[in-house]
C-alpha cells in the first residue's frame, strides 16, 4: 500500500519558472543554459511545457553589477521532491542572475 505522503512526493505539479540570465551571453550560450534545465528537469521525471523568451529587460536594481537581464519564462510539470535540487543548480550556475520558481494551483 502507498502511504499518502510518497503518493504526494510523486506527483507532477505545475510549476512556473522565471530565470534570469545575465544580459552579455551569446545566443548559444543562452541556448545551452536553457537546454541544460530543460534536461535537469526530464531527466527527474518531469516536463517542459513551454517557454517564453520576454528578452532584455532592466532590472529593478543592479545584481552583480548588472542593470538589464535576458527574462525566461518556462511553464512546467515536475515532482516537489525535486525543487530544491533545482534551485540549488540555480544558484550555482554563473550565468543565472536570479531565478524564480512557483507552483501553480
Amino acid at each position: 500500500m502507498v502511504s499518502e505522503k510518497t503518493a504526494t512526493k510523486d506527483k507532477l505539479n505545475n510549476y512556473e519558472l522565471i530565470i534570469i540570465l545575465k544580459p552579455d551571453l551569446a545566443n548559444e550560450k543562452l541556448d545551452a543554459v536553457l537546454e541544460n534545465v530543460k534536461k535537469f528537469i526530464s531527466g527527474k521525471g518531469g516536463a517542459v511545457a513551454d517557454v517564453q523568451k520576454w528578452g532584455k529587460r532592466r532590472l529593478a536594481y543592479p545584481i552583480n553589477h548588472f542593470g538589464e537581464g535576458i527574462y525566461f519564462l518556462l511553464k512546467l510539470q515536475a515532482k516537489a521532491s525535486q525543487n530544491r535540487e533545482l534551485e540549488i543548480n540555480l544558484k550555482i550556475s554563473e550565468d543565472v542572475l536570479r531565478h524564480l520558481l512557483v507552483k501553480i494551483e
